[in-house]
């Protein structure tokens, strides 16, 4: 391993917030998804995916890589594009949440978002460049499994629209 991969990746939680990184810290590990995306007509696509989760930063911060559809290369995938990204979440104790990052070099999408728990999910939002609200949510979580959705508000619009939402369950090889 070089010395970046070794110096980013961690084995676990830094003890200082253990308990708070476990919000995300329970996704560490390799998923499979089904992406389905949601055009505003109504229509949708579904495709496979898959998702990598690992700590980072001394255990300070979770780090995600998805890669939609699956495998690379593969036809543009309807309505949402191919996704090729990573999102990095850093727990921040000044605010009791997680300042989140998003991106997406090859579709040139970056969101910032801020998340929390809200019961049993976590909710993520944020403001895209043009004043749209977008929340992203897991819902439906357990060991194995959880269910994303990613959704948006215009900020000329009433009402948010689901574009995509996604079920991923824990790969076991």
């Amino acid at each position: 391993m070089s010395d970046f991969a070794r110096f980013l990746h961690a084995d676990g939680p830094h003890p200082e917030h253990a308990a708070a990184l476990q919000l995300y810290g329970q996704f560490v590990g390799d998923w499979v998804a089904e992406i389905t995306a949601h055009g505003p007509d109504g229509t949708t696509h579904t495709a496979p995916g898959e998702i990598h989760f690992g700590w980072v930063l001394e255990g300070r911060a979770v780090q995600d890589v998805w890669m939609i559809p699956r495998p690379a290369g593969a036809p543009a995938f309807p309505i949402a594009g191919n996704w090729y990204g990573t999102t990095l979440r850093v727990y921040d104790p000044s605010i009791t949440a997680w300042r989140i990052s998003w991106f997406d070099p090859g579709r040139s999408v970056f969101r910032q978002q801020i998340g929390r728990p809200r019961g049993p999910d976590i909710v993520q939002e944020g403001t895209t460049d043009s004043g749209d609200l977008t929340r992203w949510s897991f819902t439906e979580i357990t060991e194995d499994s959880f269910h994303w959705l990613g959704e948006a508000k215009p900020a000329t619009a009433p009402g948010w629209r689901l574009l995509v939402d996604v079920r991923a369950r824990r790969r076991k090889d």
